[in-house]
């Protein structure tokens, strides 16, 4: 029984302190209320050392929406971790992440944004390498390292914004919208961001990820690690405004969210089709975010949070079920043994496809319209929508091998039925996933707007749904590859299903060369040059000419004399001169 304590009190824990944010948020935004708390750790001469912290009804709503994942993970970890030997490790590490969240979301100062942001990164990379093999190693260095990059930025911007003599960066997206430095710094963060939440061309380290336990996975691909960039850049909107790299950062999302709804239509790794539908959504936030609609990034930020945590719990449920095996070919008719499972399953997935009344519809719907009206080009509307058809087809394939296909697992088996606890942990989850879309609708955008526009662009979005769906259901009930004999080469096909070839660059690509020139340069100049005009050249020819002398003097006394007293004349005769 105290195995598992850790996990109950860490979730009563959470739950409460959830609630707690709650009312909060609730009297925050009733009363629109803004709270800044500073705390003076040191005061030395005329210099200040200052902890603060924002509090504002969207980091009291986005703690509120962390803490409820977070006590669900923890609660269903219980089950899930049962048989690990160090589970109050792995409960400690999942709560120290889910705390440097915190610290990154109610920080108004940028050191205390880094610590929450390499925090992060660390526990990310200790998360990443749970299961100790090569793998996990290789997946966790390459997330490790993807998200340095993100962090040199932020020590950078750090370093800039001393010219103004304080971190706080709340006092000065306003005033210094013009600022060639500011701007310097809206690069820096937008390249921070794009690290974090994995947009083009820093992808591959996304579903690498998944090498994790599915707890943690579902907590990072729901509503911490990916999601930090999008909030960041949530909070620097006043001041990336207008800038050129925020349309840069349009396109790369835009392509971010077509590449990972291309190739998890080519996935059978039930977690990676996850990863690449999460990969997808934010490619979606940060695309709405370049366009300057914040409040709707961040407002399909909490209810993809909700419905992707759900459809990673039942990933976890059904992997335990099918002997740790992830493999979607090898599932099927799942619905008739774990009916609890598919039904969380199934409504998450509609969640995610915008399916009306659900959550992902609410964010989803307003953020294709404000799309439509807004008067940009035809890329970008054709991005956008090709990459809402495409969610919906990989979700009916995914669907179709999950709940429909038969079972190919193996021929004698034994389907348990669900498990209470990770049931009662995903059932909140489910609550929030059926309501969390038209709640947040209301508390976000208190004044009711209404988009008018004709029937036609009106239902386009359920249009593209619809024909998205059809097709999955086309293909799964087809192999893709022989839908790609006739529409494709080998290699096009390859470029598809490898995320456009982005891990292998970012692997191969990477280490290839640079190692390759540091061989070079070891052996031609640590080796070759160098060594010939430094130390050992240097040497040899010390050693040469003190061979030379040594015989000279070791072959005759009478030699070695007459040079000694030839040498005395010579000396004479120079003095004399």
């Amino acid at each position: 029984m105290q195995k598992f304590s850790i996990c109950f009190i860490s979730f009563f824990f959470f739950f409460f302190f959830m609630l707690n944010m709650f009312f909060y948020m609730i009297y925050f935004i009733s009363n629109n209320l803004t709270m800044m708390i500073e705390w003076e750790l040191i005061s030395f001469n005329s210099m200040n050392i200052v902890m603060s912290i924002l509090l504002d009804w969207m980091s009291l709503l986005f703690m509120m929406f962390v803490l409820m994942i977070s006590s669900s993970v923890i609660y269903y970890s219980k089950s899930y971790m049962s048989s690990e030997i160090n589970l109050n490790r792995f409960i400690f590490l999942v709560i120290m992440f889910v705390m440097s969240m915190i610290l990154l979301i109610i920080s108004p100062n940028m050191i205390s944004i880094f610590l929450g942001w390499d925090g992060l990164g660390l526990i990310s990379y200790c998360l990443v390498i749970y299961y100790q093999n090569l793998k996990s190693y290789n997946a966790g260095m390459l997330t490790a390292l993807s998200n340095r990059i993100g962090d040199v930025m932020i020590l950078m911007v750090i370093s800039w914004m001393m010219n103004y003599g304080s971190w706080n960066y709340i006092f000065y997206l306003n005033f210094m919208k013009n600022d060639l430095e500011m701007e310097l710094v809206g690069v820096m963060i937008i390249l921070a961001a794009m690290t974090k939440s994995a947009q083009i061309p820093f992808s591959s380290w996304l579903p690498a990820a998944m090498a994790a336990p599915t707890p943690v996975s579902s907590l990072v691909h729901s509503s911490t690690l990916v999601t930090a960039g999008v909030y960041l850049l949530i909070r620097f909107n006043l001041l990336l405004l207008d800038m050129l790299m925020l349309k840069i950062l349009l396109l790369l999302s835009g392509l971010t969210m077509l590449m990972a709804g291309i190739s998890a239509n080519y996935e059978y790794d039930l977690k990676k089709i996850i990863a690449l539908s999460t990969l997808s959504q934010l490619g979606l936030m940060m695309s709405i975010l370049s366009m300057g609609y914040s409040d709707l990034a961040f407002f399909h930020l909490l209810t993809h949070a909700m419905f992707k945590a759900l459809l990673f719990m039942c990933a976890g449920v059904i992997i335990h079920m099918m002997n740790n095996n992830q493999d979607i070919r090898m599932m099927g008719g799942i619905s008739f043994y774990i009916p609890m499972t598919s039904l969380c399953m199934n409504i998450s997935n509609m969640a995610l496809c915008g399916i009306p009344f659900l959550a992902g519809f609410y964010s989803k719907d307003l953020i294709l319209e404000m799309v439509m009206l807004s008067n940009l080009n035809l890329m970008v509307f054709y991005l956008y929508y090709f990459s809402t058809g495409l969610t919906v087809f990989y979700t009916v394939r995914l669907l179709m091998y999950l709940m429909i296909n038969d079972y190919n697992l193996l021929s004698i088996y034994n389907l348990y039925d669900e498990d209470y606890i990770m049931l009662k942990s995903m059932l909140m989850l489910l609550f929030m996933s059926l309501i969390s879309g038209g709640m947040l609708s209301w508390l976000i955008f208190y004044n009711p707007y209404m988009i008018y526009m004709s029937l036609s662009m009106k239902m386009m979005v359920l249009y593209v749904s619809f024909l998205g769906g059809l097709m999955g259901w086309l293909i799964s009930n087809m192999n893709i590859y022989s839908v790609n004999k006739f529409l494709m080469s080998y290699n096009l096909s390859m470029f598809f299903i490898g995320m456009w070839f982005m891990p292998s660059l970012s692997i191969y690509g990477l280490n290839y060369y640079i190692l390759n020139f540091s061989k070079n340069l070891y052996k031609n100049i640590d080796l070759g040059w160098s060594e010939i005009y430094s130390g050992m050249g240097l040497m040899n020819l010390l050693k040469n000419y003190s061979f030379v002398v040594s015989i000279y003097q070791m072959n005759n006394f009478k030699i070695y004399l007459f040079s000694f007293v030839l040498f005395m004349i010579l000396n004479m005769i120079f003095i004399v001169i």
